[in-house]
């Protein structure tokens, strides 16, 4: 009755999904398309912007033609650079302050997907004044239009430039959760891929991988659309032909531009389609260990794939086709395991160990509930999984 139950959720919210005001963010495209933003806000009559973004990328000199550029038109600007990976609501209830005391009109998040989701969040938060982080998470709490959003990622993983999900940390409670609602999807994205050149290899691998579990699951799950289906296939040959590359030689600029479409096309597929127990587990991760959300889901990967055995094996066998590692006379059990032999050793080939280190035996019974809570009933995934599945997961991926 249980599994029953959360397939009867999946099917009428794939049902009321069809409704939702979707969209997709305005793009800026290509090599220098960064400098071309400043004049492009000017152009939407905003004349004061919070700029959300981290400690690295401000000591990188990231930033700097996007400051020039805005201080050339006339944009004034406040720079939030205390975000932290996994951002926490502090850090949230601290860049709002920043938009607030200094009466900006546009948020724009510089960086990976913890600035992007902590702006979101700011957003979601000037949206809604009444309502508190927590009581925001989950599904379409807010529903309400956010500022003008500007998402420039500086990593090629997370998506978050074309997604409808903020992730949030509690330090208090240990818990890593999502606010979600079409609203905050940025209204305009900034794909420059001079913008990752300098990302360390390890960043490279792990926010790529991150990029591929989205496209896989989003592919494996049960809601998805024709739309959902091409970005997951283009997202997982992208990532397949370029990813070791961008990671092996940072400077190659079509590597570093095919991860960034790479990554914006899985962000659309798993926004529609969803993601699975992979996410799930990492998000508890994250939360309890402050694992790199990226290094979680490459090492969990396949474990989960594995796990669903032939609930997973028809669609996985298609992308191993899709990517050429199987041949015409496989079955598609045998299918299934080269794709997830060859995830094996693009991760090993990059370095990412194969284990979580440092999971407590303690914390798992918890971390199972809240792993189950957040799948559960929602996620489409392949095949319902219970605690004893989740339990089984954990115990084989910690070190």
């Amino acid at each position: 009755m249980y599994r029953l139950y959360c397939r009867l959720y999946q099917l009428t919210f794939r049902v009321a999904a069809r409704f939702l005001p979707w969209r997709k963010p305005q793009l800026l495209e290509g090599e220098n398309s960064l400098i071309k933003l400043p004049p492009f806000i000017k152009s939407k009559a905003i004349d004061s912007v919070l700029i959300v973004t981290d400690k690295g990328i401000t000591s990188l000199g990231l930033l700097n033609r996007l400051l020039e550029g805005l201080a050339n038109v006339g944009v004034t600007y406040v720079v939030y650079d205390k975000t932290v990976p996994n951002p926490t609501i502090d850090t949230i209830e601290d860049a709002l302050t920043f938009y607030k005391a200094n009466n900006c009109k546009a948020i724009i998040a510089f960086g990976g997907g913890s600035p992007i989701d902590c702006a979101k969040a700011v957003g979601a938060r000037v949206a809604r004044p009444e309502k508190s982080i927590s009581q925001m998470k989950g599904q379409l709490k807010i529903r309400k239009e956010i500022p003008p959003f500007f998402a420039i990622p500086t990593t090629a993983g997370t998506g978050s430039e074309t997604t409808l999900a903020a992730v949030i940390s509690n330090n208090k409670t240990h818990e890593k959760y999502a606010i979600n609602d079409p609203v905050l999807i940025p209204h305009f994205a900034v794909l420059d891929p001079l913008l990752t050149v300098k990302l360390p290899p390890h960043i490279t691998a792990t926010t790529g991988m991150d990029a591929l579990t989205h496209a896989i699951e989003a592919y494996i799950g049960k809601s998805n659309t024709v739309e959902t289906k091409r970005c997951s296939k283009e997202a997982v040959t992208l990532i397949f032909e370029n990813l070791y590359e961008a990671y092996s030689e940072g400077s190659n600029i079509d590597a570093r531009k095919n991860m960034q479409k790479a990554s914006y096309l899985a962000g659309i597929a798993f926004t529609r389609a969803y993601v699975g127990y992979v996410h799930a587990i990492a998000h508890t991760l994250g939360g309890f260990y402050s694992i790199p959300h990226g290094l979680a889901n490459a090492i969990i990967l396949p474990y989960v794939l594995e796990y669903y055995g032939k609930s997973a094996q028809k669609p996985l066998a298609e992308l191993a086709d899709l990517i050429g590692v199987s041949n015409k006379a496989d079955t598609d059990e045998h299918k299934a395991k080269k794709l997830i032999k060859a995830i094996k050793k693009l991760n090993k080939d990059m370095n990412i160990p194969t284990k979580i280190n440092g999971i407590v035996d303690r914390d798992i019974p918890l971390m199972v509930e809240r792993a189950l809570k957040e799948a559960n009933p929602l996620y489409p995934v392949p095949k319902i999984l219970l605690k004893k599945d989740l339990q089984h997961l954990y115990e084989v991926i910690k070190k």
